[in-house]
């Protein structure tokens, strides 16, 4: 028992001397060099979600030139946004739950982190999925379940150890992932017959689609895959030592890792019917079954680091718990949750997109207009416990992002709800603080 006293203790001294530093500003020592950096940015980039989300556009959209541009696009948008963040982070070297604490208060912050903190660990239910699945074959079996709870204790135990244990998994699990994803490229396309019946093949499958996919309508399923991890570049680029790793770090992540998995997705979405490239390769033999399952297997490995770590890092600096205790929690809270979330994933994007955009709009407004991109770490100390205009400008935004995604006002296919619930968040919290309604512009 105390033993387990000890484990459960809150020290925040040691907390701001570890490795990760969830509680204040990073110090110049707590700093990374730029390799380890970036190494770590094309790990986390290298997220299967990308083949997922080229599954689905491969499905409902023509791929040339339809899919590539709508991928692009939503990339460029979260890239943007991503940068914004990033620089924010590199600048005053806190982490997301400290910068909501800056801009929403120091109660206020509750609101972002629970909802990006639940968002995050459903994400991470549906990576435990995707791995059981990827070795079962199928989401119902007992083996499924077996393999999504060890996946589950794996990530969990891995994340233990906080970026360093990130950074040993990510650059071997993007190595495979690269040979596996041009393979599976490859492998598609000369199915098809080549690049002229490929393109062929997928003109007719978008033509066959049920639910074919519009422009914008694709653009908004590719923000909303990742825009969360846009909003919380600061957990990463506050690491940097320089501005142009903060910059290169999003400009990793989504431009060049997302952009590539994404179209490996599609080509699998027209050719196979499916993003699942362990799907298809299980027809090629066993040697390369197995390859392509061990290639998914660390892809999804650096997915569900890279998930946890967010929300634990978000956690602990706003609860004010340790570290390793939010890892466990929040690392069994996914796993369980995987168990049955999996086979909502659609649903899930669609649910991102509306709700988690409109919370970074004021934080981006508050930094860049409100305080001209100055944060002192003393008006850390000295935060309120509400400011209202950021809770009403988060609300407005997510209200009107909804609202566009169900069709009330806004048309769905003239304005994309990711981008409406950010633009309007910001907008509506910088009339507020001009009104009176949150901190004095400096």
């Amino acid at each position: 028992m105390s033993k387990l006293k000890r484990w459960l203790s809150y020290d925040r001294d040691a907390e701001r001397r570890s490795a990760d530093n969830p509680v204040a500003p990073l110090d110049e020592s707590q700093r990374r060099g730029s390799v380890p950096l970036l190494t770590l940015a094309f790990g986390w980039g290298f997220l299967v979600t990308g083949l997922f989300v080229g599954g689905l556009l491969g499905s409902g959209q023509i791929f040339w030139p339809d899919i590539v541009v709508a991928s692009f696009a939503g990339n460029f948008a979260n890239f943007i946004i991503g940068a914004l963040v990033a620089y924010i982070g590199y600048r005053t070297a806190c982490n997301s739950g400290l910068l909501y604490q800056f801009v929403y208060g120091k109660i206020g912050a509750y609101v972002p982190v629970l909802i990006i903190a639940l968002l995050l660990i459903g994400w991470q239910g549906i990576v435990v999925g995707a791995f059981g699945a990827a070795w079962a074959g199928n989401s119902d079996s007992p083996t499924f379940y077996a393999v999504a709870i060890l996946a589950g204790l794996l990530f969990t135990a891995t994340t233990y150890f906080g970026v360093r244990g990130l950074e040993y998994v990510s650059m071997p699990s993007v190595a495979v992932l690269v040979l596996v994803g041009l393979y599976a490229a490859w492998l598609n396309v000369d199915q098809a017959g080549g690049w002229a019946g490929f393109l062929q093949m997928s003109e007719q499958r978008a033509g066959e689609a049920t639910a074919p996919l519009t422009m914008l309508k694709a653009i908004n399923i590719v923000i909303g895959s990742w825009i969360v991890g846009a909003i919380v570049m600061a957990e990463y680029a506050r690491f940097a030592r320089k501005a142009w790793v903060a910059i290169a770090i999003p400009f990793i992540v989504l431009i060049i890792a997302q952009w590539f998995l994404q179209i490996v997705g599609a080509l699998g979405g027209v050719v196979s019917g499916t993003f699942d490239f362990t799907q298809y390769l299980r027809a090629e033999g066993v040697f390369v079954m197995y390859v392509g399952i061990v290639g998914m297997s660390l892809a999804l490995w650096t997915t569900g680091d890279a998930n946890l770590y967010l929300p634990v890092i978000q956690t602990s600096s706003v609860f004010r718990r340790p570290q390793h205790v939010m890892t466990v929690i929040c690392g069994l809270l996914g796993t369980v949750v995987g168990l049955g979330i999996y086979q909502r994933f659609m649903d899930w994007i669609d649910l991102l997109a509306s709700v988690v955009p409109p919370l970074i709009g004021p934080v981006i407004a508050h930094y860049y207009v409100v305080r001209r991109t100055r944060f002192a770490v003393e008006d850390l100390d000295s935060a309120p416990p509400w400011n209202p205009a950021a809770v009403i400008a988060y609300a407005t935004g997510a209200i009107a992002a909804i609202m566009n995604s169900n069709g009330i006002w806004f048309d769905p296919e003239v304005t994309v709800p990711a981008l409406l619930g950010l633009v309007v968040s910001l907008i509506v919290y910088l009339v507020a603080v001009f009104a009176g309604l949150g901190p004095k512009p400096s």
